[in-house]
C-alpha cells in the first residue's frame, strides 16, 4: 500500500498503523506504535508539532487535533520529499490520520506555478495589449497594456465583463472607435478565415490602434491592441512627402500626373498653364537662398489666390509651376486666368525688408486638344512657355502645332551642338583690331565658326544662346579660350588674342583655373590675353563677380568690356573696376554719320576713357566717313570691316608678315 495510515481513538490514542506512514513522515522507531498517544508522537517527529509555512492556518498537527474536529491538510516538507498529511475526524471522536508522497506532484505543481508566473510577467509587459473574448463576448482575461491604452478601471478588467460595457466605458472617457460598427468586421473576417486578421482603428481621440484578432475553436477569440498612431502618421508623411514639394507644400510633379492622367480618362476639356517665373534667379543670387525660399513660399500665396474652384496648383522644382484648370470650355477663361497670374507676379514682393520685382511668362496646353496623355499636354504647355519667354517674357502663350516644329528643330539643334563639341565641328576666326593712329595690327578677337556636316556654317547668333541656355556654353568656351591661347603664342609678343566670356562661362567655379591652365598649357603670356565681358555678368551677384575680375587681372590678364553703352549702369561699373578697355558698341559707331546723339555718346565715352587711362575700341567701323568720325573723336582701337573680316588662323600669319 503506497498510503501511510493511521486511525487515533477519541483519547487521541494510535489503534491501528501501517509501516508506510512510519516511512514516510521518517518516524523513529517506536514513536508510532498502538497505544502512542499524539502528544508523544509530535514529540518524537517533531514535523508534526511545527506550523508549516504553506498553511493558512497557522496551526500545527498536533494543535489542530487537540482544538478542533475539522478536516486538516498539510503539505510536509521532508527531506527531498513533499508529503502530504490529512487528518478526517470519524463519528467517535477519533482520527483518520493517511498520508502520502506527493513530490512528483508537487513538481509539476510548481513548474505549472513558474509558468504561469512567468506568463503572467509576459502578459504584464507586454508593449501591446492583449485580450480573450469567448464565443458570448465576454471577458476571460486581460494584461495591464489592455488597461492602460484604454484607462479602464478594475470592475471593467473583470472575467465574465461583456465587451459592450468596455465600448460603453470608452465611449464616455473619449477612446472609443470613431466607426464603433466597423469595429467587429475584422472579427468576423478572422471567423471566416479561420486565422489572424488585422485592422487599423481610429478611435475618437485621434489615435490609431491595430487590432489582431485570432479566433479560438470554442467560437472566442484572442486580440492584440497595439498603439500604431506614430507609424501611421510616419507612413502618411512619407506619402504626403513623396506626393508634394517639401518648401510650398503644393502637389509635385507626380500627384500632378495622376490627376493628369485622371482628368484625361474622362476626356474632360481643362486646361494646363506651365509657369516659369521671370528674374527669380538674380533675385535668388542677390538675396540669398533662404530669401528665395520665402519669395517662393509668397508666391505660391498669390498664385493660390488667383484660382478659381476646382483649379489646383503644383510646383515642379526651381521656379518652375502648374495651374490646372477644370472645365475649361473657351480659350478666353484660361487666357483671364493666366492674366490674373501675370498681374499678380508682376507686383512688387517685400522680401526682408527688400523691394522685389518678378513676373512670370505662362504656356497654356488645352486638353484633350493639345495631347490625350500627361506626357503630351506636358510637353506641349512647356512648348508654348518657351515661346512665352522668347516673346518677351511676362506674358502667357497658347499651345500651336507649329510650335512643336520649332521646338523639335531647337531640340535638334541641341544634340547637334553636343555632337559638334565631342567632334571637334568648332573653328576660331581671329578679327583685327588695328591701332587708330599708326593702323598696326594690336590684336585679334577670337570669333567662333561651327562647320556644321550637314547645313555648313552655322552663325554664332544660331546656337551661343542656345549653348548658354543649356550650359553648354561652359565646356565650349573653354575650348575656345584654350585654343586661343594657344594660337596666339605663335604671334609676336605686342599682339593680343581677345576672347569673350560668356556671363553663364563666367559664373563656372572653374574659370580662373581654366585661364591659369591655358596660359600654362600654351606658353602664351598673361599680357597678350584680353578677356571681354558684358555687364550682364556684373548685374548677378557683383560682389562676387568683381573678386573674380580682380583675381584674374593680378595675374596679368586684361579685362575689356565690351558693347559698352547698351546697358543701364556701365558708367557705375567703371568706377567699381579699373577695366583696360571699353568696346563702343557697334549700333552708336553705325549711326555716326545721321545722328548727333551718337556722335555725343561716342565723344563723351573716348573722353571718359581718356581720363581714367582706359584704352577705347570702336566696334563696327565699315567705311572710310566712319573711320575719320572715331579718329576724330580720338579712338584708340579700331576694329571692323574695313580694316578686316574674321579671318581663320591660317590667314592670320599671312596677315601679320604684311604688317
Amino acid at each position: 500500500m503506497q498510503q501511510g495510515v493511521a486511525l487515533l481513538d477519541a483519547d487521541l490514542r494510535v489503534v491501528i498503523f501501517n509501516d508506510r506512514i512510519g516511512k514516510l513522515l521518517r518516524a523513529p522507531k517506536g514513536a508510532i506504535e498502538v497505544g502512542v498517544s499524539a502528544t508523544r508522537m509530535a514529540a518524537q517527529i517533531p514535523i508534526l508539532a511545527r506550523t508549516q509555512q504553506s498553511d493558512d492556518s497557522q496551526e500545527s498537527w498536533l494543535t489542530h487535533l487537540l482544538k478542533c474536529s475539522t478536516l486538516f491538510y498539510q503539505e510536509i516538507s521532508i527531506g527531498e520529499r513533499i508529503v502530504s498529511l490529512t487528518s478526517t475526524p470519524v463519528d467517535d471522536g477519533g482520527w483518520l490520520v493517511s498520508c502520502d508522497d506527493i513530490s512528483a506532484l508537487a513538481s509539476i505543481r510548481k513548474d505549472m506555478a513558474d509558468q504561469n508566473r512567468r506568463f503572467d510577467a509576459a502578459l504584464a509587459n507586454m508593449p501591446h495589449g492583449l485580450c480573450m473574448f469567448d464565443a458570448d463576448k465576454n471577458l476571460l482575461l486581460c494584461n495591464a497594456g489592455y488597461c492602460r491604452l484604454y484607462d479602464l478601471p478594475e470592475t471593467l478588467t473583470r472575467p465574465g465583463t461583456p465587451l459592450w460595457q468596455i465600448l460603453d466605458y470608452r465611449q464616455t472617457a473619449g477612446n472609443a472607435p470613431v466607426q464603433r460598427e466597423a469595429y467587429f468586421d475584422v472579427v468576423v473576417e478572422a471567423a471566416l478565415k479561420g486565422s489572424a486578421a488585422s485592422e487599423n482603428i481610429v478611435l475618437m481621440d485621434g489615435r490609431v490602434i491595430k487590432i489582431t484578432h485570432n479566433p479560438m475553436e470554442n467560437g472566442g477569440y484572442v486580440a492584440t491592441h497595439e498603439d500604431v498612431t506614430e507609424s501611421v502618421r510616419a507612413e502618411e508623411q512619407i506619402k504626403h512627402m513623396a506626393g508634394h514639394d517639401p518648401l510650398t507644400g503644393l502637389p509635385n510633379r507626380a500627384l500632378l500626373r495622376e490627376k493628369l492622367e485622371k482628368e484625361l480618362a474622362l476626356r474632360k476639356r481643362c486646361a494646363l498653364l506651365c509657369m516659369d517665373l521671370d528674374h527669380f534667379k538674380h533675385a535668388n543670387d542677390t538675396l540669398g537662398h533662404a530669401a528665395g525660399d520665402l519669395l517662393l513660399k509668397e508666391v505660391t500665396d498669390r498664385l493660390k489666390k488667383c484660382l478659381g474652384e476646382g483649379d489646383s496648383i503644383a510646383r515642379l522644382g526651381g521656379d518652375e509651376f502648374i495651374v490646372f484648370q477644370e472645365e475649361v470650355q473657351t480659350k478666353e477663361r484660361a487666357a483671364a486666368l493666366a492674366q490674373r497670374l501675370v498681374n499678380a507676379i508682376g507686383e512688387t514682393f517685400i522680401v526682408e525688408g527688400q523691394p522685389v520685382q518678378l513676373g512670370v511668362s505662362i504656356g497654356i496646353a488645352i486638353t484633350p486638344d493639345d495631347g490625350d496623355t500627361a506626357d503630351g499636354v506636358l510637353k506641349n504647355a512647356d512648348t508654348a512657355l518657351y515661346k512665352a519667354k522668347t516673346d518677351g517674357r511676362g506674358t502667357y502663350c497658347f499651345f500651336e502645332p507649329a510650335m512643336d516644329a520649332g521646338m523639335q528643330k531647337r531640340r535638334k539643334l541641341e544634340v547637334d551642338l553636343r555632337q559638334a563639341i565631342a567632334g571637334s565641328q568648332f573653328e576660331i576666326y581671329y578679327q583685327p583690331q588695328v591701332n587708330a593712329g599708326t593702323e598696326e595690327v594690336v590684336g585679334f578677337e577670337a570669333l567662333l565658326r561651327w562647320h556644321h556636316p550637314e547645313r555648313g556654317l552655322v552663325s554664332p547668333g544660331e546656337f551661343i544662346a542656345l549653348a548658354e541656355e543649356t550650359g553648354l556654353i561652359v565646356p565650349l568656351g573653354e575650348w575656345v579660350l584654350r585654343q586661343a591661347c594657344k594660337d596666339a603664342a605663335s604671334w609676336p609678343g605686342h599682339v593680343r588674342v581677345a576672347v569673350n566670356i560668356s556671363p553663364v562661362q563666367f559664373r563656372s567655379p572653374s574659370l580662373i583655373h581654366t585661364v591659369i591652365s591655358a596660359l600654362a598649357d600654351s606658353g602664351l603670356s598673361a599680357f597678350q590675353l584680353e578677356l571681354e565681358i558684358t555687364e550682364s555678368v556684373l548685374l548677378t551677384d557683383s560682389e562676387t563677380a568683381l573678386a573674380t575680375l580682380h583675381h584674374i587681372k593680378k595675374l596679368g590678364v586684361r579685362i575689356a568690356m565690351d558693347d559698352f553703352g547698351t546697358g543701364y549702369s556701365s558708367l557705375s561699373y567703371l568706377r567699381l573696376f579699373p577695366f583696360d578697355k571699353i568696346k563702343i558698341d557697334q549700333s552708336f559707331i553705325r549711326e555716326l554719320g545721321d545722328s548727333k546723339d551718337c556722335a555725343a555718346i561716342v565723344k563723351a565715352v573716348v573722353d571718359l576713357g581718356s581720363s581714367l587711362g582706359i584704352t577705347t575700341t570702336a566696334e563696327g567701323v565699315e567705311t572710310t566717313d566712319q573711320l575719320d568720325q572715331v579718329r576724330e573723336h580720338g579712338c584708340t582701337e579700331i576694329q571692323g570691316y574695313f580694316f578686316g573680316k574674321p579671318l581663320p588662323f591660317s590667314h592670320v600669319e599671312k596677315l601679320l608678315r604684311k604688317g
